[in-house]
């Protein structure tokens, strides 16, 4: 969506620059912060429309396949409009919608930043399940040291855009790189 000012991402050995941009989004799922659903569109033609953009005949029915794997029944949910819903099941389906065309990687950009603390922990719970279970590579965007540490396998600290650690959970806690990650773990009341 970005052209880079500086640096080189590379997907499956590719560097991005020589790809189809447009093909590109459609094989990477991405949950925006506000769930980014099409207000005008039912719930389950929004989790649909990745399948539906790839051609897929049968896009209705990985719609409902993805909503069920985030806990929403489609028989239930599918017919509602975005606006019927609270805001964790609008990111449910944000985050249906992204897998529902079972991409290789999951971007998503502080998918539980704007919920309240029992809806964000059950969401949590929620991707966690679901991302071991699917096996996908999830990026996570988070200010959230403890979210992060809760959800990933490996946390990378940025700092005016550039890393200052890439560790475990466990390493980085126990052995921050440098005096900002250290003083990042303590406000965050992680050390």
């Amino acid at each position: 969506m970005v052209t880079p000012d500086a640096g080189t991402i590379f997907i499956d050995g590719a560097p991005t620059t020589g790809l189809d941009p447009v093909g590109l989004r459609r094989r990477i799922g991405y949950v925006p912060q506000d769930g980014g659903l099409l207000p005008h569109w039912r719930v389950r033609r929004n989790a649909a429309l990745v399948p539906w953009l790839l051609g897929h005949t049968d896009s209705a029915a990985r719609a409902d396949a993805a909503l069920g794997m985030v806990g929403l029944d489609p028989d239930v949910f599918g017919d509602r409009w975005p606006r019927e819903l609270s805001g964790g099941q609008r990111q449910r389906v944000a985050i249906a919608r992204a897998l529902a065309a079972r991409p290789a990687v999951l971007l998503l950009d502080e998918p539980f930043g704007a919920l309240d603390a029992i809806t964000r922990a059950d969401l949590q719970d929620a991707f966690r399940t679901l991302r071991h279970s699917l096996g996908t590579t999830a990026v996570l965007v988070t200010h959230d040291l403890r979210e992060a540490s809760a959800l990933a396998d490996r946390i990378a600290v940025l700092r005016h855009g550039r890393v200052e650690q890439v560790a475990t959970p466990d390493v980085l806690l126990a052995q921050p790189a440098t005096p900002y990650v250290a003083q990042l773990l303590a406000r965050a009341g992680l050390r």
